[in-house]
């Protein structure tokens, strides 16, 4: 408990610098209390999954993952760690506009760089645990711009989600958060060659070639 009483917020580090994460470690508030730490994709996957923290701070760039998801680093990480009840902030050296849009499009509640102080880390901790989002302040206006036709993107996502029956957007949905055919069809009451049938479809129908592209394009249209 911290002197207010309150529970200190779980945290689970992501970064390759290990000289970082303990400089971190360090200069994080009473309020802040981590509970793991981890330099690659699937280590990360592994440790959010085995702790279930609160938040993940996350850098963008990481060694690992397999497939699609071995160029995506950070993004890797939350979307192999879908279903668990973590929220992700990214903390990174990079303030690319490309890097903090991807990570944001893949889940991401909010995007600081390793310039902030151990304060406002853990002021950003807190407010991405109760909800909001967070930008240090020249990055926001990457996502405002980059969102800024989000009417215009939801009609095209509405168009494209119309090529599907209902139980293949389940189906979709499930498959692009990492469920099996087997999870997939326990989840929805229906065997698993029905599952293979709908993948098939979807897959024909966005015309994308396999369930890497089809986990990369619901994270994009913010599907997952």
């Amino acid at each position: 408990m911290t002197e207010s009483g309150v529970a200190p917020l779980r945290v689970v580090i992501v970064d390759d610098h290990s000289i970082f994460r303990s400089g971190l470690r360090a200069d994080l508030d009473a309020s802040v209390h981590v509970v793991g730490e981890a330099a690659d994709v699937e280590s990360a996957v592994a440790v959010i999954a085995a702790e279930g923290p609160d938040v993940v701070l996350l850098d963008v760039h990481l060694p690992g993952g397999d497939g699609a998801a071995a160029s995506l680093g950070g993004e890797a990480v939350i979307l192999g760690s879908a279903g668990t009840p973590a929220r992700f902030l990214a903390l990174s050296v990079s303030d690319a506009a490309a890097d903090v849009v991807r990570v944001i499009r893949a889940g991401a509640r909010g995007y600081i760089t390793k310039g902030s102080s151990g304060a406002d880390v853990s002021r950003a901790v807190r407010a991405v645990a109760d909800g909001d989002a967070v930008f240090s302040p020249r990055l926001a206006g990457f996502v405002l711009d980059a969102f800024g036709a989000a009417a215009g993107e939801t009609a095209a996502v509405d168009d494209e989600l119309d090529r599907l029956s209902g139980r293949e957007q389940e189906v979709m949905r499930l498959i692009a958060r990492g469920y099996s055919y087997k999870e997939v069809a326990q989840e929805l009451y229906i065997s698993v060659k029905t599952v293979e049938t709908h993948v098939s479809s979807v897959l024909r129908k966005l015309q994308l070639s396999s369930r890497h592209e089809l986990t990369v394009w619901a994270s994009e249209r913010r599907l997952l």
